[in-house]
């Protein structure tokens, strides 16, 4: 039996994510990502501007007029949250912490999903795969998720977004669309996401706290890194060091980004205190406009 806070929490994010999912993505959700494959529909007469590639040249034989086949897209998807719980998520100084913004647009993603009658699985992982949940239908399944990406209390601590991607390529054999939520604090990925990005619709979501970015002055603090509980002590109110902290910052992202599109991989930035609605409205769009001019 769960407790009666994390219920209440579960089903708040269930109402707020729901009416998100439902308002704002579902029409676009549906136009932006293709199912698996093309089904054989009907056989038809050739009509004027088919293309002759799709002619049954049995059937045209038999009647003596040419015969095309027509084919449906299968619309059936499945959809895989990959999301890292290691310990980095843990921290967030704006609103909540990472890993429950996480939990939040990963209910986003998974109730569009359900909307459009496609399946929904999840993979968690630190530095290692902590546990991996096979795609399903259905609220009670997606409530199932969250629960997980909210209370889940992995083994691991640092991050290892490797290993994450290499179960999937070997977990899972028909395409599918890959939702790796990280705040990507890791490095050696670039390989094992170009095979994955071959295979399947990787969409990066990258979450991120403001004070990762820029560090206030504050005097001398001592901070813990959260993934090796390392402590250290910092004289924030030295400028060059603030600085340095910013170059370091910048340059790590930068280099993320520079995977992304080398990989031809989206991505969505998100951050703890900014409402995550308008970057992923605007995502959704851009990709549905780059789709529709065949970009």
């Amino acid at each position: 039996m769960l407790p009666r806070e994390i219920l209440k929490k579960v089903r708040r994010i269930e109402i707020t994510t729901r009416k998100q999912a439902n308002e704002m993505f579902a029409g676009q959700y549906h136009s932006i990502f293709k199912g698996r494959g093309m089904e054989f529909s009907e056989v038809r007469e050739y009509q004027p501007g088919d293309d002759i590639r799709t002619i049954d040249w049995n059937v045209t034989a038999r009647y003596g007029f040419p015969y095309v086949k027509k084919f449906r897209e299968e619309r059936e998807l499945s959809v895989i949250l990959c999301v890292d719980l290691s310990s980095s998520g843990i921290f967030g100084t704006v609103d909540r912490p990472k890993n429950e913004l996480a939990a939040e647009v990963g209910a986003v993603l998974a109730f569009s999903a359900v909307r459009n009658n496609d399946k929904v699985g999840l993979l968690i992982f630190t530095n290692t795969v902590e546990k991996f949940i096979p795609p399903k239908k259905g609220r009670s399944h997606v409530l199932r998720i969250i629960r997980e990406i909210l209370y889940y209390r992995p083994e691991g601590k640092g991050t290892n977004i490797t290993v994450a991607l290499e179960q999937l390529n070997s977990a899972l054999t028909r395409r599918s669309v890959i939702f790796l939520i990280s705040d990507f604090i890791d490095g050696g990925y670039e390989k094992p996401m170009g095979i994955i990005a071959r295979k399947h619709d990787l969409i990066a979501v990258r979450i991120a706290d403001p004070r990762e970015l820029k560090l206030s002055d504050i005097g001398i603090a001592v901070f813990q890194d959260a993934e090796t509980g390392e402590f250290v002590e910092v004289d924030t109110s030295n400028p060059d060091i603030r600085r340095q902290f910013e170059i370091t910052a910048a340059k790590r992202r930068s280099e993320a980004v520079e995977i992304f599109k080398k990989k031809n991989v989206d991505f969505i930035d998100l951050f703890t205190g900014k409402d995550y609605s308008e970057p992923l409205v605007k995502f959704f769009r851009t990709r549905s406009k780059r789709i529709r001019w065949g970009m």
